[in-house]
């Protein structure tokens, strides 16, 4: 992974007296926002406007500089263009100021080497001052009240556990400005990162007691080392992570580097990446807020899965269908739990889950509010969804009225969704999360939000994999071979995954038909005959399968050595099964990637992969493998028996081995196909590229 390059965050937001450089009296311009900012969101230090054009401004001193200011500056707010942008922060760095926000983008109009951010990057990293920015919105400290802002932001926020980290101004924005009473502790436009990164702002957050949930806006990771050390923090300090990552489509990709200077990885490898960390991805902002909503109310499911409680069978049934899209478990009802159902229900309504509690309507509220109860002294109710639409007529009261109750009763994770946001009526709501009660506001997303819970309490549980490697011997051997300089043939390929755990088709080269026979007669027919280069052999009719005699070998070779050269493979056939690929692939920003996809020749065109950062477990490999589309066919389809998919697995957490212990050596490897058969799984063709740089 790469250098970590970065600064410590407690310069900006433990600042105690803040200069305002570009200060403005006009009303309305960002120099005026800046200082409104300031004094209207609470800020007790000390403020020194500065701007040579007033003498003061506000009834207080204006500066001409920060050199005149005279007393100690912690925080550096540069509002000015980007051609004053340079000489402003080395005026910073000659007062010994530690930190500074930069809003401008540092791009020039006639580009010049080396270029304007690359300057001022120097200037910032060589005198240790952490920067928030450029190209940014700036940041509020709620906790401490300090606003180091050029743009008009709400003052009525309230505070709140969510620490807001966005690459996008205007998203930075938008969540500030939610109408659902999130509430923040810390919110930070990253922009460009000079010197502090998005990993910097994590581990100070999550360092925070105020600090309950961490949300994400990410265009690209520009301290990969860090990101990941922040990541496992939270982790470890059991902090959700939401992240809304940009950049899944390669035109988006392309945006990205244009708009923030920035590369943007592969984006299965931040799959992996937060797969690995227990981090939340969701795809837009309002799938987020209802996350985040669910989350501020600091409650985990410990067991079990949804309950749910509706007054409509028809949007029932439409939960029923969008949950079995998403993946949301639904808690089973005890014996016990159905029969106290059934003596509180009308006449005609099932005692199960999710339960459709809506009869005559006659003492509604007390239909709702124990049945309610019931369903969350469940045994295996996880989570609880009061599926209501709100919709402002009089019957509702009632059931604000249950849900408040509810909440205050209950322990486990706890929301009233609505089908319909529009419908929603806005005082219902307002009072509902008034009282603390979180309100999903749409059927996806709500549910989307209770299947990351269940994520979350899954993983969390989960042990960390254990420290599997191959013995020293055979690690320091491959080493030797990877960084050799000659190339890694296919044999040698399955011989390195042989020396890992994994079954390998035996395989010998030949250079002659003689040499070819002697080893088909050790091997045992049938054989198979193959190229020895690297290409995709079948697209060129480089192998023939299933050479069941002498006879068909003299043939076949004749054939093959003709186009190819004398020197080829003969291999044993592995048994009928269905193929899959395995793989290492070396990420640039994350290091050695694992792969598992659909197999053989059609691996690119299907796109059916999972990626994982290694090292693995069995579990881990499972869920992989379980998220493929081609999962179903390895339980056997149309007379076809079910393979073993447990072999399948455990490949894979040797070829995670593999990856871990040939990290440094290694850019790719190439196992396909692997057969996977009813009694274990055989790697058949293996493609193994040294890493470059360690030659």
């Amino acid at each position: 992974m790469g250098t970590h390059m970065s600064s410590d965050p407690r310069a900006l937001f433990e600042a105690r007296s803040v200069a305002v450089v570009g200060a403005s009296a006009r009303a309305g311009s960002p120099g005026a926002q800046m200082l409104r900012q300031l004094s209207g969101g609470g800020f007790d230090g000390q403020i020194f406007p500065v701007n040579p054009r007033y003498e003061e401004i506000g009834g207080a001193r204006c500066y001409a500089s920060i050199q005149d200011i005279g007393s100690r500056v912690d925080l550096a707010i540069l509002g000015v263009p980007n051609d004053a942008l340079l000489e402003q922060l080395e005026r910073v760095r000659d007062a010994s100021i530690p930190a500074a926000v930069i809003f401008a983008s540092g791009y020039e109009a006639t580009p010049v080497q080396p270029s304007l951010i690359e300057r001022l990057t120097a200037v910032a990293r060589e005198a240790g001052i952490a920067v928030c920015g450029g190209n940014c919105m700036g940041f509020v400290d709620f906790d401490r009240k300090l606003r180091a802002l050029a743009f008009e932001e709400r003052f009525d926020i309230e505070p709140g556990p969510i620490a807001w980290i966005s690459h996008s101004g205007s998203a930075f924005t938008a969540l500030l400005h939610n109408d659902r009473g999130l509430g923040f502790n810390l919110a930070v436009s990253a922009g460009q990162e000079f010197t502090t990164t998005v990993g910097d702002y994590i581990s100070y957050a999550v360092g925070r007691s105020s600090t309950r949930v961490v949300a994400l806006f990410l265009e690209a990771v520009r301290d990969p080392d860090g990101f990941v050390a922040a990541l496992a923090d939270a982790a470890e300090r059991d902090i959700p992570v939401v992240a809304l990552k940009v950049g899944r489509d390669p035109t988006a990709r392309s945006l990205i580097t244009a708009h923030s200077g920035a590369l943007a990885g592969e984006d299965a490898v931040f799959d992996a990446l937060f797969e690995k960390h227990g981090v939340m991805r969701v795809d837009t902002l309002n799938e987020m807020a209802d996350l985040l909503e669910l989350l501020s109310s600091d409650r985990r499911p410990s067991r079990g899965g949804l309950a749910a409680i509706h007054d409509s069978g028809g949007e029932r049934a439409h939960l029923v269908d969008v949950a079995a899209d998403v993946g949301v478990p639904f808690g089973s009802l005890s014996e016990a739990t159905v029969a106290r159902l059934e003596d509180i229900l009308e006449a005609g309504l099932p005692a199960v889950n999710p339960l459709d509690a809506w009869g005559t309507g006659r003492d509604y509220e007390k239909i709702f509010l124990e049945c309610s109860r019931v369903l969350l002294g469940n045994d295996d109710t996880g989570a609880f969804a009061f599926v209501v639409d709100l919709a402002g007529e009089d019957l509702e009261a009632g059931y604000i009225q249950v849900a408040e109750q509810l909440f205050r009763e209950s322990a486990v994770p706890f929301a009233v969704l609505s089908n319909l946001s529009s419908a929603m009526d806005p005082d219902a709501v307002a009072r509902l999360r008034g009282s603390g009660v979180p309100v999903l506001e749409d059927t996806l997303y709500g549910l989307r939000a209770f299947r990351r819970l269940f994520e979350l309490r899954d993983h969390r549980a989960l042990p960390p994999p254990p420290d599997r490697r191959a013995p020293a011997d055979i690690r320091s051997a491959w080493i030797e071979r990877l960084t050799s300089g000659s190339p890694i043939s296919e044999a040698d390929g399955l011989r390195l995954l042989a020396d890992y755990g994994l079954t390998v088709a035996r395989a010998e080269e030949v250079s002659s038909l003689d040499d070819a026979l002697d080893r088909a007669g050790e091997l045992g027919y049938p054989v198979a005959l193959k190229m020895t280069a690297a290409e995709h052999k079948s697209d060129v009719g480089g192998v023939s399968l299933g050479i069941g005699n002498e006879d068909a070998l003299l043939r076949a070779y004749r054939a093959m050595s003709g186009r190819f050269g004398p020197h080829l493979v003969v291999q044993e056939m592995a048994p009928p099964g269905l193929e899959v690929a395995l793989g290492v692939v070396r990420d640039d920003q994350f290091g050695p990637v694992t792969i598992v996809a659909a197999g053989g020749l059609d691996v690119e065109v299907m796109g059916d992969r999972r990626l994982g950062i290694p090292p693995l477990d069995m579990h881990r490999a499972r869920r992989m493998i379980d998220a493929l589309r081609i999962r179903p066919l390895l339980d056997g389809t149309r007379g076809r028996p079910a393979v073993d998919v447990d072999a399948l697995a455990g490949a894979l957490v040797d070829v995670g081995t593999l990856a871990v212990d040939l990290a440094d050596h290694l850019d790719a490897l190439d196992v396909n196909p692997v057969i996977v058969h009813p009694h274990g799984c055989m790697a058949v063709d293996a493609l193994v590229i040294p890493r470059q740089a360690s030659r």
